[in-house]
Order: C-alpha cells, then structure tokens, then sequence
C-alpha cells in the first residue's frame, strides 16, 4: 500500500520531484530471550495470559536488574521498554511486601499513561500496590493518603523539586525505596537534564539518609553516549541493554523538499503548505496519520487547513485534530484513545506525543521540518508501524541551513550516529542553586561532597559570603528568607525571571533574555497560536504587561554582541590558533524592527540597559594572509567570517544535542583580545551547558561540513539554506558566500598541511 502510495504521489499533477531521496529500512524478526530464573508465579500467569514472549532485550533488562545493577535500556520506540522495567519492580513489591519504587516522568501526560498500564498489571498480578501518581495537579486531600499508602508513586522533576524539603512526610515510602524508575532520560540535556542531575543527585542523597540505596533504572531513547550521560544524570554506574531484539516491519523514509517558486532558485513554497497537502492526501488515502510540527501554533494552523481541504473534497473534517501541552488533561486522553482505537485518521501535533504515550500502530509519519536533533527524529519517525506492518515516514524539510543540508546529504542522516546528550555538572549557578537547596533539606556536611562533587566548595563559600548559609554543628543549613525551590528554576539558569501579565493574570514566565527579545515594550508575543501587544517591560519587578490583539505584523529585536576572553582553559594549532575559555557577553539591544512577511515597515529605538553574562566559548584566528587572499578577489571579508559564523552556528545541532538558539556567535576582523579577526562561538547560557566544549573536540568536521552547506546550495549571492539566519541581530549584513566558502577552503587547507607535516614526522 506503501509503495503505491508514493507512485500515485509521483503521477499527480503537483508533484514536481520533492521527493529528493527515498530510503527503504529492511523489516526484521524478533529475537527472544530467557530469564536466570522464573518470575514469581503471579508474574508468570500474565505473561502467559497476555501471550508474551520476552524479547532479547528485555530477558537481558531483567536479569540485569535481578543481579543489583542499575541498567540504562536504549533500545528503539514502541520494543518494550516498559515491560522490561515494570517486571523487576513488581517482582521485587512480591517478594518484599514494603518495598516501594519512584517513577519519574518529563510530562504529566506521560504519568497518567504510564499510571494506567501499572494498574492494569498491579491487577492482573494480584499484588497491593495502590500506584498512584502524585505531581501539581494531585489534590491536597488526596496526599497524604498516597505518601502513606503507595508503594509505586509517580512524578516529574518539578515536582520532586518542590517536594524534598518535605521529606520528612515520605519518611515511610524513602526508607523501603528500592527502584528509582527514570522514563525517557535523553530529555534531561542541557540546561533542563543539567538542573534535573542535581535534582536527582539531592534525592539520593535523602535517600541515604534514610538507609536506603534504590537501584536506578533508565529508559532512553538511542543516543551516542548512554553509558556517560546516565552517570553524569545520576553519579552512578550503569550496565547498557541496546541490542533490540522487538520486530519492525519495512519502513520507507521520504526526504521531501519543497520546490522553487523563484526563477533565482532562492525561494522555496512554503513548508506548512506541503505538510498540509501530503497530510490531506494521507488521510484520503486512510493512511492513519500523525503529524509532528515545531511550533503549537503550525499544529493548529495545519490542523485548519487540512480539514479546509477535506471539506472541498466532500470528506468529513473530523478525521483530523490538532494535538498540543495546553490542552485539558481529558481532551489529550480522548484524543490519544481515539487515535488508538483508530477513530481518528489525522492528528498534527509538536513533540507532546513524540514521547512515548501509547497510541497504537500508525501508518504514516509527517515530520513537518526537522526536529532539530536525529534523536528526536527518529523518536518521531518510530511512532510509525510496528511488528510486521509496512510504515511511511515523510521528512519535509524548512528552508534552513541544517534542514537543507540533509536535504543534499540524506546519507548523512541515516549514516550518523546519534548525538551525545550533554549535562554539564561543572556549571558554577546551576551547582550553586541546587546545594543551596539541599541545605534546606538536610544539613550540608563535607561528607555530602561525595553528592556534589564538582564545585562543592566553591559553592559553599559562595553561599556564605552571600549570608544565605550558615554553618553549625550538625553542618551548613540555608539561612536565606525566600523558599530555596521558588528561587531555583529547572528551566533557566538565571534565577531572574520575568513574569508576563494579561488583564491581571499570569500569562507565561520567560527568562530575562527572552523578555528583552520578546516582551519589550512593543513587542508582539505569541503565545499558544495567539498575538499579545507588549505594553510595558518593569525590570525592576521583573514584570511584563501585555493586552491580547489580533494584529497582522511581528517584531524582532536588533542586537550588538561584545565578547572579551576571561580566561583561556585550552589552546591549540590546527593550521590557526582556537582557543576555549570562559568569555564575557555583553548584549546591547539598541532598537527594535516590525515587519510583514519579510518587508521591515518602520525600526523603533529600545531603552533597555545591556545584559552581561559569563559563558564557555570557542574562539579562532582567521589569519592575516586569508583576508588578503579574499580582498585580493573584491570579495567582502567582513561579509565571508559573518556567514561563517551563521553557517557553523546553523551546523552545530549536528555535533551537540542543541537548537541553534542556544548557541551564540561573534564576527569580528579586529578582536581586542587577540590582536587579529576572530570568530567566536559560544554557549547561550550563564556559565556554559557543554555545548562548546563538544564543538571545540570536532572544530574541523564542523568546518567541514559548514563548507559542503555554502557549496552545495543552489543560490548564487547566499540565502535562508545557507548563510542567512533568522536570529542574526544585524538584519543579516554584511553577508558574502564567496568569501565565506574561500575562508573555510583556507582554513581546511591549513589544518591538512599541519596534518601532513605531523604525519612525515611520524614516519621520520
């Protein structure tokens, strides 16, 4: 059905070879396994009444577990993760009638899934669990009961942030803790998994106080570094279970482009519209459909347009639904039963149901421009088809550097391995904030270093300088006035946070950042597909004042970037000088533009005072004789490092599990520092996440393939594929791709030569 599928797609009279490559992943069989031993008797009969077989990755999980070790299974969505961790943890609630276990979930959605699938079992299996999930929404009557009575309690991390203060009330379920349970764990990177390993290293730390010393499960989505990232996640040792042994039947995955709509081959039609038309002849086709997009508001924009397109073909509209986080708890359960039960053909979603909420086979896969990172790619695109039945994954690509990069090298993506999830645990404000925490939980001794190893005492004579600790006898306790949990933010670094107000009521919080770039004064917000003008930005109380109006323009803030080097960690020569160091930004935003479409209709001047943060960055010299080389041939040289620096910021998702957001960049052909013209990456965050250091270990790929990206696109003068940028803060000028693709040859042939020469002293 596949097959002619995309035969008829190629036949229409609107097909005008999108499809750029087309990859067939052969279907495979399962391979099962067996267990050490039997499962107790109750456990057993499950299996057998279900009719499961275990597969070779979960027998491994198990007998794993059963051996005391704490096991991070990565195997491919919808192969039976689930299965593999409940059974252990049952088990051990068999055998020891007060052990508990805690269950961690990023999403509430998630919790009340995974909730009704250990009911089920807790029933079949005869066992007294009273799993029970307890999070924001859990009502006050309701909690005290099931912290006295649960033995499987379910959360998130902002909930147990909030909650180890009040350990005392769990004393009961934290002494019989046996398994920490943490469901899809390569959603803790960055900032967010950064915040959530000191978390997680608190919780343990409570743990033992209260003797306990649980085995930590994880369960994650393919990734590059497991093994690391669980340890860094949550100072522990862990035994990897990868080898999938779940069937999967054939999938075909479509590299789709847009076409032209230009003569100059700049202008590509627009993404939303192809992912409108392919999802409409999808559902037509009663191919049970979901689509993924990058933005709550294209999921509902989508969502109109294709039941638009269904009603002009005289078919029912209420095959398709939108699908997003803001929706009420129960609309989302209706809509996952539906999809389920196979009463919806269509649903447009963002990544709210890339995780794994069970809805049951589906046929066809839009991911409607890529997801940012091949982890969640191939998230997405395993939403589709299991066991034995054929599957369609459909990748429509933006115009955007990294989308069209793969676009032109698809066996880039399906030969690379996945990314490296980074948590980074030498962050200076993160390690502050969370030990300040745990002084609020537990007096802080040094033999809680162990907990807190990386800048333990740096943060406690921090703390005390700052009179927000104070040490006694029992150890260091928070002396601060403020709740330690309100201060510190999963989400951000920055403990500044700014509150955006609508009639009086919360409307959304951004970090302070975001505000300046978002919520200035006259600023249009979106939020949740709807258009808010920005009245007033109160920096002093933290608070932005916005009225909801329907207008048919945006705004976009200008910015001037100053980097000074603070200090230089590591310096190295490859064919040119690169540095990493700790960098001091300091962003000016002198004006704001607002714009239609991409037509600037007037520029207002901002009165904001500038942001300075301290963050890790890369940095390297393009040296003296290159800018000669490109001035020589009345190329424009500022114009060439300004698309470098774009280009490899666009790239850099490729080598770190990152957005291109999180990354900033500087381009400058005189640098006060370094004496000569300098291009500087570095990470957007106060203190630093990781991402640089990463990009620094693989400078020259990542020159490498920026260089392919500027070559091989078809545009003559530079355009959104390649060297433009949709958050440049100079109105992307001066750009110039000539002289961006010579810098990048010169620089690759440099770091050849030095190559050559290391590899003839070798041989000597």
């Amino acid at each position: 059905m596949i097959n002619e599928f995309l035969k008829n797609i190629k036949k229409s009279s609107s097909y005008k070879k999108q499809i750029v490559h087309l990859e067939e992943l052969p279907a495979h069989s399962a391979r099962f396994g067996d267990l050490e031993k039997p499962l107790p008797e109750n456990l057993q009969k499950v299996l057998l009444h279900r009719k499961i077989q275990l597969y070779s990755h979960q027998a491994q999980a198990i007998n794993e577990v059963r051996g005391g070790k704490n096991i991070v299974i990565t195997t491919p969505t919808a192969s039976g993760k689930t299965l593999a961790f409940n059974i252990p943890v049952l088990e051990a609630l068999i055998n020891c009638e007060k052990a508990t276990a805690l269950y961690i979930y990023p999403t509430k959605a998630l919790s009340n899934d995974q909730l009704k699938v250990l009911r089920e079992l807790e029933k079949e299996c005869e066992i007294r669990a009273a799993a029970n999930i307890y999070d924001g929404d859990t009502p006050q009557s309701q909690r005290a009961s099931i912290r006295e009575n649960s033995r499987i309690i379910l959360t998130n991390p902002y909930g147990l942030h909030q909650y180890l203060p009040w350990h005392h009330l769990w004393r009961r379920f934290f002494q019989n803790l046996k398994f920490i349970v943490i469901d899809e764990s390569h959603v803790y990177r960055g900032v967010f998994g950064s915040n959530v390993a000191m978390v997680i290293r608190r919780l343990l730390r409570i743990c033992n106080f209260y003797h306990a010393d649980p085995q930590i499960i994880l369960s994650s989505a393919t990734i590059a570094n497991p093994k690391e990232h669980a340890k860094r996640l949550t100072g522990k040792d862990f035994t990897v279970v990868s080898e999938d042994g779940s069937p999967r039947g054939k999938k075909s995955f479509v590299f789709w482009n847009p076409p032209f709509i230009d003569t100059a081959n700049t202008i590509r039609r627009s993404t939303h519209q192809e992912t409108k038309d392919l999802m409409t002849l999808n559902v037509l086709q009663n191919l049970q459909t979901l689509c993924f997009t990058t933005s709550r508001q294209m999921a509902e924009l989508i969502t109109r347009w294709t039941k638009e397109e269904l009603v002009t073909r005289s078919k029912s509209s209420n095959m398709v639904t939108a699908y997003r986080a803001g929706y009420l708890p129960q609309e989302r359960r209706e809509i996952e039963n539906r999809l389920k039960n196979k009463n919806l053909i269509g649903v447009v979603s963002t990544n709210a149901l890339e995780l794994g909420i069970d809805i049951g086979s589906l046929d066809s896969v839009i991911l409607s421009g890529y997801p940012g990172t091949v982890i969640s790619a191939w998230q997405q695109a395993g939403r589709a088809g299991r066991s034995n039945t054929d599957a369609l994954v459909t990748l429509v690509a933006f115009q955007n550097p990294l989308d069209q990069y793969f676009m032109k090298h698809p066996m880039d993506f399906f030969g690379r391995p996945h990314e490296q999830a980074i948590i980074d645990l030498h962050n200076r404000y993160i390690s502050l904030g969370h030990i300040m925490c745990a002084t609020s939980e537990l007096p802080v001794t040094e033999g809680d270093k162990r907990f807190f190893p990386e800048r333990f005492v740096e943060s406690i004579q921090a703390l005390e300088q700052e009179k927000l600790v104070s040490k006694t006898l029992r150890g260091w306790v928070y002396s601060g006035t403020a709740r330690t949990t309100q201060v510190v933010s999963l989400e951000n670094i920055s403990n500044k946070t700014v509150t955006v107000l609508c009639n009086g009521n919360i409307l959304e919080t951004l970090s302070l950042n975001k505000a300046y770039e978002e919520a200035h004064a006259g600023a249009v917000l979106l939020h949740q597909g709807e258009t808010y003008l920005c009245e007033s930005l109160d920096l002093e109380h933290l608070i932005a004042k916005v009225k909801q109006e329907n207008v048919n323009y945006y705004t976009e803030v200008l910015k001037d970037v100053d980097v000074a080097i603070n200090e230089t960690h590591e310096e190295n020569f490859v064919g040119t000088k690169i540095g990493l160091g700790e960098l001091s930004i300091t962003e000016i935003y002198p004006m704001y533009i607002t714009k239609t479409s991409d037509v600037v209709l007037k520029k207002t001047p901002l009165d904001l005072p500038p942001l300075s943060f301290s963050t890790i960055g890369l940095w390297f010299i393009v040296p003296e004789k290159v800018r000669e080389e490109v001035e020589t041939q009345g190329l424009d040289f500022n114009g060439g490092i300004h698309a470098v620096e774009h280009a490899m910021i666009a790239l850099s998702p490729i080598f770190a599990m990152c957005d291109r957001w999180d990354i900033g960049g500087l381009s400058t052909a005189l640098h006060s520092d370094t004496g000569e013209a300098t291009i500087f990456i570095y990470d957007g965050f106060e203190g630093g996440i990781g991402i640089s250091e990463t990009l620094y270990s693989k400078l020259k790929l990542l020159w490498e393939k920026t260089l392919e990206l500027i070559d091989t696109c078809e545009c003559k003068e530079g355009c959104p594929s390649c060297i433009y940028s949709p958050k440049c803060g100079n109105e992307n000028t001066p750009l110039d791709k000539k002289a961006a693709s010579h810098i990048l040859k010169a620089l690759l042939k440099l770091c050849n030569t030095k190559d050559n020469k290391k590899k003839q002293k070798s041989v000597i």
